[in-house]
């Protein structure tokens, strides 16, 4: 084991991690602690040269918290933890928007891991966002009018075309039903450092609660723009055995679907969060 270094990689959010790997963080006190005060001040890692198998993989993010099962994805047969994100020419992905995790939940993630298993050649990057940043950058006013606000969260509108296809509403019944729509603060306060960030994000938001219809549409294009301006955004470019791990309850995500008809395949784990306030 090596000694944990950081390198920006971003003016907003994101360092890559060098000198410890997935193993050592599993293995450490010590270096975990470091890699957890990493993540929360820079919301988003990148490790390297980290090809290690289902079980390796869920006991680095098991050091974080608890998992959280997605109902819509399956998982591994090494591990039940890691769920597969997969696209195929014949089963291209669906998911293009800007997004946090499964906000359509009561209490959604506090961390996601992504591995890079299958990478295509060219193309396939993902993009993160720090809300956090987004909410320092707006005006005294602006803030002071979204604090007392709420929005509406859903899992049926992330999965409107999911549930278009034949046998998708059968499918997905039970998940819809599991995940009725959901009220969460407009501003979320980060339990760990006390700052504030912008919670809405285009895939699962649908209104915000206190506003009239149209009110509530501006106001959201805007915020949705604002989040992922370039300054406030971070690009990385996959490779087999990248790791990425991030800060769900503070930044937006959005894969970048440039890469048809290659292959991608990706494994996934989400830990529990709790209730947004």
């Amino acid at each position: 084991m090596g000694d944990l270094s950081l390198q920006r990689a971003a003016g907003a959010l994101g360092a890559w991690v060098s000198g410890v790997g997935l193993v050592d963080v599993a293995e450490s006190d010590r270096v975990y602690a470091r890699v957890r005060q990493a993540l929360v001040e820079h919301e988003v890692l990148f490790f390297r040269d980290q090809d290690v198998a289902p079980q390796v993989f869920a006991a680095f993010a098991q050091c974080f918290g608890e998992v959280l099962d997605h109902p819509a994805y399956a998982t591994t047969e090494q591990s039940d933890a890691v769920q597969i994100l997969e696209s195929t020419p014949e089963n291209p992905s669906k998911i293009e928007l800007w997004h946090s995790d499964m906000t359509f939940m009561a209490e959604p993630p506090n961390f996601t891991l992504l591995q890079g298993k299958i990478i295509p050649a060219v193309g396939g990057d993902t993009l993160w966002a720090s809300a956090t940043a987004a909410y320092a950058s707006l005006s005294p006013g602006l803030q002071e009018l979204l604090q007392p606000l709420t929005a509406i969260h859903d899992f049926a509108h992330g999965f409107a075309e999911s549930l278009a296809e034949p046998g998708g509403p059968e499918r997905l019944a039970p998940a819809i039903e599991q995940n009725p729509p959901v009220e969460h603060p407009l501003v979320r306060t980060h339990p760990e450092t006390g700052a504030k960030s912008i919670y809405v994000n285009r895939l699962f938001t649908t209104r915000i609660k206190q506003l009239s219809p149209l009110e509530s549409c501006h106001l959201l294009e805007l915020l949705y723009n604002h989040v992922v301006a370039d300054e406030h955004t971070v690009r990385l470019s996959w490779q087999p055995g990248t790791v990425a791990i991030w800060d769900n309850r503070s930044t937006q995500h959005k894969p970048v679907n440039d890469f048809f008809p290659q292959h991608r395949k990706m494994h996934r784990v989400t830990l529990q969060g709790d209730r947004p306030c």
